[in-house]
């Protein structure tokens, strides 16, 4: 059986990995020719200031006095230069954000998670193609592009990673931090021959990150007094650079400034999502070469912003974020990134007609150069016979857009010129598209059927432990066929051999061979199937599909919850008239009661808004109270026993509860400081640290009965799990838990009356309980309800405080009692643990309900991993690649959470299994069992 878990993994884990082969290749291709304009840039010098997490709404709208709160920026947007909404994409975060302002290509998720520091994947950059850059702010940024630059003319200046805190008093500073240090920069250069000349020459790029506002949304969300004076002070820096600037220059009119953001933020100050108000940032842009403003009467756009921001007679000129690249290029007159797939956006120059249509025609060869490349390595990777080719975009019809957009320009012809750029642009973009998933359908037809015969497989298995089928089998109908392994070995050679010849990657040849041996095991279990027929025949038409139904009613509640929280709350309110449809409701009364109360009372949860938007310190304060009283009652009922384990008990639970007391205060205390902007006191972040390490010895310290080891692990997790909330999130587990208390009652209730007299006393139960239960009984429907059971509470642990389907659910407001410096691994790991933690419960209480009911574990697991995968085949299918940026990163989150889930179940098992059974004694005190 090990080794069966094992495999399981490992295709699951084949599974998971297939999804970033199928959808999250790099879109990077390399060997094309360097492109550039062939006349003379209107700048001799760029500016780039990215304001990291600025929402446009936030920069543009005014205060409640109807006064800007950004009044140069405003004056630009009035009087000297262009004005817009540059729109960015999902991940809305600060590598792929910088990527696509910098380089000009959309970065893809499986490159973010390689790090933030350092290039995952070379490319090419605006940095990459200047004389010289210079550099000033955080090092996760700027180390990015200084360390992917080729040659010594990247100069990055930038502060300790330890200023990143969130906790700070007043983290503006990293924004003052950036201005002091370029303005200094520019006084030194006067006294230095060797720089002064170097910032006096042409195509150069001063690039100043500003973190200040992303800090401080995330501390203090973005409506708060700190954001928007953030943004104040960035405003009169922004004045303070260009007044230098013009002084060092004495205003020579080459210097060209973009202002822009890397992406938004939600309200309660998280992004990564689509949402708009992450992907809308401002885009302001002045000086050589743009554009002065132009006053309209009316102007069409789907939003109201406008009207909002009393902008309505300035015309807006909304951008991508990846076009900014071709514009800073142009600017400047250095050569287009080379994976750059932005379109110029010549409307926003202020330069002769000839130099937009040449720097147009220079975008689209640059991008055509791409499309030619990709086209290349799939056409020689491919058989003849077997290629498709764009036929949009064939080389003929390259070969006379050029020719042309040529002839048009030399008959100056420029708009005509121009707009058929644009044409050959969308239409490389289309091909590029085309042969980056040229291979999906392929893989993604070997990747279901693995997931299909997976699934079969695993079915059969638990058919065949728990159901005698094969009774009426033939013996020679056992045996599997010779001819049947020789066909699959065949048809594995020849796959081989395909794939070989088309030099694919060596991921090919394990999604494409990987169903073979699963499907040979399930045609192996020829007997098991035919029986299973013959028993399903015998089955009454009507209750046959009457159960399909449900089942395939329950698989949509489930996977419905992950788009719509609230269906959670309906499928609680039906569980608790499960009493009423069963004997439960005459045989356990005050159990079914109890049922009914909690069912109801956890319902309410996913009707609440998601964690983090409207924190609370009380109600974590609230929780912490009333994980005391529990422990109290349990420590009053402990001293009136009288056995030898009482004194170790009442230390172990006196321990706990000084936990909890600990984790209130410090909950309390940190937000104090905080609020305070005193920072995270140390004594705080200790005392957190260890609470956390405890909570993993403490419960293997309590007795082995099962109410006493499962009492024991909830306090213990209570304890971390505070220490982790901001709001009502507090009380979840409580209620859960109380939940999954009630929950191992009513199903040793369930048990049916030929098992009554094998049946224990819950209050006797052990988790030492080793006997192998297999042979007790057969399986039962009931046990796929409770395999459905596990399912949908996990379900609501996962999403029954905030739908984290979403990136920008996550809120770094849980993790200040560990640490405020921004730190990406370790915060997402304690974000992780708080997730976890339901998590551990429900499974936990499942070890407890697979005791009751008797009956193997692994059945009943293979069950829930069964389930499981039904829905991640199901979100296989609803994966788009269209649409909406939200539409498309919801869809794929949806199925790496489904299948993280069910990989993270085996490791929930083996965790719950230790933490239940695993017994540890103090002071070398033997080790004692109950009996």
């Amino acid at each position: 059986m090990l080794l069966y878990i094992i495999l399981g993994l490992l295709i699951h884990l084949v599974f998971f990995a297939s999804i970033f082969d199928i959808y999250f290749t790099s879109p990077l291709v390399h060997g094309m020719t360097p492109q550039f304009t062939p006349l003379p840039p209107p700048a001799k010098r760029l500016v780039l200031f990215v304001a990291d997490g600025l929402r446009a709404d936030k920069l543009y709208e005014l205060d409640e006095n109807g006064n800007s709160r950004a009044p140069f920026i405003r004056n630009i947007i009035m009087h000297e230069g262009s004005w817009g909404i540059s729109h960015t994409r999902v991940p809305t975060e600060s590598r792929p954000g910088h990527v696509a302002l910098i380089a000009g290509f959309y970065e893809d998720v499986s490159a973010v998670a390689k790090g933030w520091k350092e290039n995952p994947v070379e490319f090419d950059s605006l940095i990459n193609e200047t004389r010289h850059t210079w550099c000033w702010g955080s090092p996760d940024i700027l180390a990015m592009f200084a360390k992917g630059a080729s040659g010594n003319h990247v100069f990055a200046h930038n502060y300790d990673a330890y200023s990143e805190d969130f906790g700070a008093q007043d983290v503006t500073k990293l924004d003052t931090w950036v201005f002091d240090n370029v303005k200094e920069f520019f006084h030194a250069a006067r006294n230095n021959q060797s720089l002064f000349s170097k910032l006096n020459e042409d195509k150069i790029v001063f690039f100043l990150h500003l973190l200040g506002i992303d800090t401080n949304g995330h501390a203090h969300r973005p409506s708060s007094r700190e954001y928007l004076n953030n943004i104040k002070i960035v405003d009169e820096g922004l004045k303070e650079i260009v007044s230098t600037l013009k002084d060092f220059y004495g205003s020579d009119g080459k210097t060209a400034f973009i202002f822009t953001a890397d992406h938004g933020m939600t309200d309660w100050g998280s992004h990564g999502a689509g949402h708009p108000l992450e992907t809308c940032t401002p885009f302001v842009t002045w000086g050589a070469g743009i554009k002065y403003p132009q006053k309209v009467l009316a102007q069409k756009f789907d939003d109201t912003y406008l009207q909002e921001w009393k902008l309505e007679n300035w015309k807006r000129q909304d951008v991508n974020q990846a076009d900014v690249a071709p514009l800073m290029a142009a600017l400047i007159g250095v050569p287009f990134p080379l994976n750059s797939v932005g379109t110029l956006p010549v409307d926003i120059l202020n330069s002769t007609d000839l130099f937009k249509a040449e720097s147009m025609f220079t975008n689209a060869v640059q991008i055509l150069e791409q499309f030619k490349v990709k086209m290349t390595q799939k056409k020689e990777a491919t058989l003849p016979f077997l290629f498709t080719p764009f036929n949009s975009l064939s080389d003929s019809k390259q070969i006379n857009i050029l020719r042309k957009a040529r002839s048009y320009i030399k008959q100056k012809k420029y708009d005509e010129a121009v707009s058929l750029c644009k044409e050959l642009i969308n239409l490389a973009l289309k091909g590029l598209s085309y042969y980056h998933t040229y291979d999906r359908f392929f893989l993604a037809f070997n990747v279901v059927l693995g997931f299909v015969g997976w699934t079969s497989y695993a079915s059969l298995l638990i058919i065949k432990s728990h159901c005698n089928l094969t009774r009426g089998v033939s013996k020679e109908v056992k045996k599997p066929s010779h001819l049947l392994s020789c066909s699959f070995v065949a048809v594995g050679v020849l796959l081989a051999l395909f794939l070989l010849i088309q030099a694919c990657p060596w991921t090919y040849y394990i999604y494409c061979l990987l169903p073979l041996p699963v499907w040979y095991a399930v045609l192996r279990e020829f007997p098991v199937i035919q029986g299973l027929v013959t028993l399903l025949l015998t089955f009454p038409p009507s209750h046959f599909v009457g159960y399909l139904l449900l089942f395939i009613l329950g698989v949509e509640v489930l996977v419905l919850s992950f788009f719509y929280r609230y269906m959670l709350t309906a499928g609680l309110i039906a569980f608790a008239g499960w009493p009423f449809i069963t004997p439960l409701w005459t045989r356990a009364k005050s159990t079914s009661l109890s049922w009914i109360f909690f069912c109801l009372l956890l319902a309410v949860f996913p009707l609440m808004p998601v964690v983090g938007r409207k924190p609370n310190i009380f109600l974590v304060v609230g929780a912490g109270l009333l994980v005391l009283l529990l422990s109290l009652f349990v420590v009053t009922s402990v001293i009136k026993r009288k056995d030898s384990f009482v004194n170790e008990e009442l230390v172990l639970h006196l321990l706990q509860m000084l936990s909890t007391v600990l984790s209130v205060c410090v909950v309390y205390g940190t937000h104090n400081s905080l609020l305070k902007k005193q920072g995270l006191p140390l004594i705080n972040q200790v005392v957190s640290w260890i609470i956390l390490a405890s909570s993993f010895i403490v419960p293997l310290l309590s007795p082995l009965i099962l109410f006493d080891r499962l009492f024991s692990i909830l306090v213990s997790s209570m304890s971390t799990y505070l220490l982790l909330s901001t709001g009502y999130e507090a009380l979840f587990p409580l209620v859960l838990s109380c939940l999954m208390f009630v929950w191992i009652h009513m199903e040793q209730e369930t048990l049916p009356q030929s098992v009554v007299s094998c049946k224990q006393k819950v209050s006797s139960i052990q988790f030492t309980y080793n006997t192998d239960i297999t042979r007790f009984r057969d399986l039962y429907l009931d046990d796929i309800r409770r395999a459905f059971f596990l399912v949908f509470f996990l379900m609501t642990a996962f999403f029954g405080t905030g739908n984290i389907a979403s990136v920008n659910s996550f809120d770094l407001a849980s993790v200040y009692c560990f640490l405020t410096v921004f730190s990406p691994y370790m915060m997402g790991a304690l974000m992780m643990w708080k997730i976890l933690i339901p998590f551990a419960l429900v499974m936990c209480a499942f070890e407890a309900v697979q005791l009751t009911t008797q009956l193997s574990s692994k059945s009943l697991f293979l069950m829930v991993i069964n389930i499981s995968d039904i829905m991640a085949l199901h979100f296989f299918f609803l994966i788009k690649d269209y649409g909406s940026w939200l539409d498309i990163g919801a869809s794929i989150s949806h199925y790496v959470i489904v299948m993280s889930m069910t990989i993270f179940l085996v490791f929930l098992n083996g965790l719950a299994q230790m933490l239940t059974t695993k017994k540890l004694t103090l002071c070398g005190r033997p080790k004692s069992h109950l009996i």
